[in-house]
């Protein structure tokens, strides 16, 4: 009886020790990265994940319930905390790809909890590759993004024709465009503007009058 139950508990610090190396792993990209949550975020995540299961499957033992209910909290509690890494910066969203880590260290930390550690060990390796080798090469798979440009122009010239042409040699195209009046001749225009996979914003300066 005294073999089993010491058995037992060595299960589930193994189960622990394998949730927080699965963590570590994710998080040590993210730290590279110099993103919010790194090794320690990740490895509390994947453990606490472990541990919730453990106490799910194992710590209502001759009861009648339902443990699934404590694996939805998991996930409930996880994306609020996903959700706290996720902010708006000058048109731009900051924190999804950390967040979606977070979300998916949880899934292996309740997997790994749940005795699954092939899948565990799987989806660790599988997201480490998609955020170190994604990040780094397949830039043709980047996506067109999308600024404001805001400058004045005067309205008596053609200055608003050669930022138009400007653009265009650049390949940039232009989503959306608002003018107001400011006195004195000049106009001000707000762009929405579609540039290319790579391009540097930089370069916008270059091509303004």
């Amino acid at each position: 009886m005294l073999r089993q139950y010491l058995l037992l508990q060595l299960e589930f610090l193994l189960k622990l020790l394998a949730a927080g190396i699965c963590g570590a792993v994710i998080g040590y990209e993210r730290k590279n990265h110099l993103k919010e949550a790194g090794i320690r975020t990740h490895m509390l995540v994947a453990m606490g994940a472990t541990l919730i299961m453990i106490v799910s499957k194992y710590g209502f033992l001759g009861y009648d319930y339902d443990p699934s209910r404590i694996a939805a909290q998991i996930v409930t509690g996880i994306g609020f905390l996903g959700a706290g890494m996720i902010f708006i910066k000058k048109q731009s969203i900051n924190g999804l790809t950390t967040a979606a880590g977070i979300w998916t260290t949880a899934g292996i930390g309740m997997a790994i909890g749940t005795n699954l550690y092939l899948a565990g060990a799987v989806a660790t390796l599988l997201v480490f590759i998609v955020q170190v080798f994604l990040h780094r090469s397949f830039k043709w798979l980047r996506a067109y993004t999308a600024k404001i440009l805001n400058i004045k122009v005067d309205d008596r010239g053609d200055a608003f024709s050669y930022i138009k042409n400007a653009l265009f040699s650049r390949n940039i195209e232009i989503i959306d465009l608002k003018a107001e009046r400011c006195g004195n001749g000049m106009i001000e225009l707000a762009l929405k503007i579609k540039l290319p996979p790579g391009f540097d914003i930089s370069e916008l300066l270059e091509l303004l009058p």
